[in-house]
């Protein structure tokens, strides 16, 4: 067979394959997102854990000083 005919139809091949991959993973990204709004889920409530202060991973315990104490020397 010919070079370039084979390289066409292996070409041609390749891009068939390609939209079934495409076909395939719409059909199973609508099947997950029917399933998915069938009612509502707890689990996909976002939650966002402290964050530590410090390097060490504690917490900063004492409130910043308010504005009209005055900040002491060290």
């Amino acid at each position: 067979m010919h070079p370039e005919i084979l390289r066409l139809m292996t070409a041609q091949r390749a891009q068939e394959m390609r939209t079934q991959a495409h076909r395939a993973r719409l059909a199973r990204m609508a099947r997950l997102t029917r399933r998915g709004h069938a009612g509502p889920d707890e689990a996909d409530e976002f939650v966002l854990p402290p964050i530590p202060d410090y390097v060490d991973g504690s917490f900063r315990t004492d409130t910043a000083p308010a504005a009209s104490e005055p900040a002491s020397a060290a």
